[in-house]
């Protein structure tokens, strides 16, 4: 038994907004059995935009049951059906959430008119339900009304009944497809082209443009689970409605899917991903030259406009960074502001400061000092590859970090002569690198350390 359903809200997502109005039409796959409509009285007012794209007042549900009196009703059309609608996933995350909230669970299958229309009818310029309509000469003299769109889906599931050549819609009902989970815009084709292998992905709305990047251990696993589940928030319902197309990149190791996926977030500042557009290191080693002449270090917060020696994420680490560098060059502490009161320098004391901050050594002699740590700071920041599996026999895949900074990534044929960093680079595209990239380097040399390619010397 079919159960084509259509309803009217007083806003885009299930989380946030109330049904308020519902048709329910049963079909057994030849003709009308049941039908059921009624108005929904919402717990809030309707947009005024919507009163005037349906013609359903405030004044209009103020008599009307609210949704938890009509719950048990509702579940019990519904829940041995295959649930139909135009849009399916957006009447159906309606219907579940607003049962769900009266106490009742529904689990049905799913059958998308659009998806469908698509497969039966390709090329069709548009597949909304009034082109539709238009196309194959479907009445609906109530539009934007839950009663008159529900007849106009019915007339056209008919319609693909009839024309379903190919049998798509036995098909779609299986247990086992999860095509009506897929968003209403995305051919099921671009899931079939995914491979099994990692690599970046790429979500496109209807003029091309990426909305969304992800990276994958397995492209057509992760790409499917977006789908797997049919939330009821804006965000989740806006984002299904805006995919139209899935492009991809495969990359030989997780790993560099991991690493692709931010410098193309940082790129292409994708419309849905959130997390790493907000990343930046928070701290910086900087250097500079005080009134005195004297080269001083400082720890600071990043800087937009300014370069710094190294960055870090905890201060922590920058202050045991520079504890190293003051001990081995005698640094003063004072003039790399590790001291920031006004007392005497601690460091002239123990030692390591030789009365810079004082003015008591000479500028040329301390200065020389400073750029020697700078030098040892570069050489203690260690450079490095990470060979592993390429995409393809023949080649291995190569992350290279030079003086502890991520240069790029590529893939070497497997007999490259590669005895340095030079020989390296040729096979490798340069990108722009950033603490996250740096650390998931280090993390994965931690945890695979024999992966990690040393140069000589």
């Amino acid at each position: 038994m079919y159960a084509i359903v259509d309803i009217e809200t007083t806003g885009g997502h299930a989380a946030g907004n109330d049904i308020t109005e519902i048709a329910i039409v049963l079909h057994d796959g030849e003709k009308i059995v049941q039908r059921f409509e009624s108005l929904v009285k919402p717990d809030r007012n309707i947009p005024y935009y919507i009163q005037s794209l349906t013609g359903i007042s405030n004044e209009m549900v103020a008599g009307a049951p609210r949704f938890e009196e009509l719950a048990g009703t509702v579940h019990g059309l519904l829940k041995d059906c295959v649930f139909i609608a135009h849009n399916v996933n957006f009447d159906y995350s309606f219907v579940k959430h607003h049962l769900s909230a009266a106490g009742f669970e529904l689990e049905t299958q799913k059958l998308c008119t659009v998806r469908l229309s698509r497969k039966i009818f390709p090329g069709l310029p548009s597949y909304s339900l009034g082109n539709l309509c238009r196309e194959f000469g479907i009445s609906n003299e109530q539009r934007h009304r839950a009663g008159g769109d529900a007849d106009a889906t019915v007339r056209l599931f008919e319609h693909l009944l009839l024309n379903d050549a190919a049998a798509h819609i036995g098909q779609s009902v299986k247990k086992k497809s999860a095509e009506q989970s897929l968003p209403p815009h995305l051919p099921k084709e671009c899931i079939d082209r995914l491979p099994y292998t990692p690599g970046v992905y790429y979500f496109h709305d209807q003029k091309g443009k990426v909305v969304y990047v992800g990276k994958a251990k397995n492209l057509k696993y992760r790409v499917r689970s977006h789908f797997t589940h049919n939330g009821a928030g804006k965000q989740r319902q806006d984002f299904l409605r805006n995919i139209h197309d899935i492009s991809f990149e495969e990359t030989g190791t997780e790993l560099m899917a991991f690493i692709l996926e931010s410098i193309e977030i940082k790129k292409l500042w994708p419309e849905y991903n959130r997390s790493q557009k907000r990343f930046t290191p928070s701290f910086g080693l900087y250097r500079y030259e005080d009134r005195n002449g004297y080269m001083r270090l400082a720890i600071d917060k990043q800087k937009k406009h300014l370069q710094p020696l190294y960055t870090f994420n905890l201060l922590i680490e920058g202050h045991r960074l520079m504890r190293k560098m003051m001990e081995a060059f005698h640094l003063c502490p004072k003039l790399c502001f590790v001291q920031t009161d006004h007392s005497a320098c601690i460091g002239v004391e123990g030692h390591p400061c030789l009365g810079a901050c004082e003015q008591k050594e000479p500028v040329d002699i301390y200065n020389n000092r400073v750029e020697e740590a700078i030098v040892y700071l570069e050489q203690l920041l260690p450079s490095f590859a990470i060979v592993g599996e390429g995409k393809s026999r023949g080649e291995r895949s190569c992350i290279l970090m030079e003086k502890g900074r991520f240069y790029g990534m590529g893939y070497l044929p497997e007999d490259a002569a590669v005895t340095d960093l030079d020989s390296m680079k040729q096979w490798l595209t340069r990108y722009s690198e950033n603490d996250y990239i740096r650390g998931l380097v280090y993390q994965h040399v931690d945890r695979y350390p024999a992966q990690k390619f040393q140069f000589p010397g």
